[in-house]
């Protein structure tokens, strides 16, 4: 492998979209866990339906109506102020607790490390800002310049156009399993960071890599850089 990059998805992989269960639990006691849950499989499948449709909204928008499907379904009445509320934390999400030494370490080998997300701008640089990783990152690639999502081989494209490098010089790192097949497909050697241990998709990609946190995506890129 010649490594000249790194591009890593954002949500789920860098932040824990997760951790909005700690709000959602405020805001609706009793069901914080199951309504972060619902609202980021439907964020996602939002996404898709879309993509597919040619009805592109960015993903703040998407992430929106996402939340008031959840609420919808689960039964819980949510007003603006809560809306706000709860929308203002993708602003200041998580960062996984191994992320920022690991990412300066690779950053010091001279690797070009940047974001490839669905995250609309105006989404990711608060969240990086929030994280402290502005310094960190040579780029942060939004999907909105496309007007597609992910797995769509527009957004991946938008990769190798702004670092001028090819797929194969660069490794695509996501904790998503159909971010990782939507990569794999496109052409990038990928790296699962399989936080959950959840099994592999059923769609005929196996990753170069795979660990349960960034720390081992560092010894995964120590092995092929000896």
């Amino acid at each position: 492998m010649s490594l000249r990059a790194i591009l890593f998805d954002a949500y789920g992989t860098l932040f824990d979209v997760y951790a909005i269960a700690a709000e959602a639990e405020r805001q609706f006691p009793g069901k914080g866990v199951e309504l972060a849950n619902l609202w980021r499989d439907k964020q996602i499948e939002y996404t898709r339906l879309r993509t597919l449709s040619n009805r592109y909204q960015p993903f703040e928008a998407v992430t929106r109506e996402a939340l008031q499907f959840a609420c919808n379904k689960l039964g819980l009445l949510i007003d603006q102020h809560i809306q706000t509320q709860l929308l203002a934390q993708y602003n200041q999400l998580t960062l996984f607790p191994e992320n920022l030494n690991v990412l300066n370490q690779l950053k010091q080998k001279g690797i070009a490390l940047a974001i490839l997300s669905n995250g609309n701008p105006d989404m990711l640089n608060p969240v990086v800002k929030a994280a402290g990783m502005e310094s960190v990152f040579d780029h942060v690639i939004s999907a909105h310049s496309v007007k597609k999502f992910k797995t769509a081989p527009a957004v991946y494209q938008l990769g190798l156009d702004t670092l001028g490098i090819t797929a194969k010089d660069a490794l695509f790192v996501s904790s998503n399993g159909w971010d990782i097949c939507g990569a794999a497909w496109f052409g990038y050697p990928t790296f699962w960071v399989n936080r959950s241990a959840a099994p592999s998709e059923v769609l005929g990609v196996t990753p170069n890599g795979e660990g349960r946190s960034l720390n081992d995506l560092l010894l995964f890129v120590q092995q092929h850089q000896e």
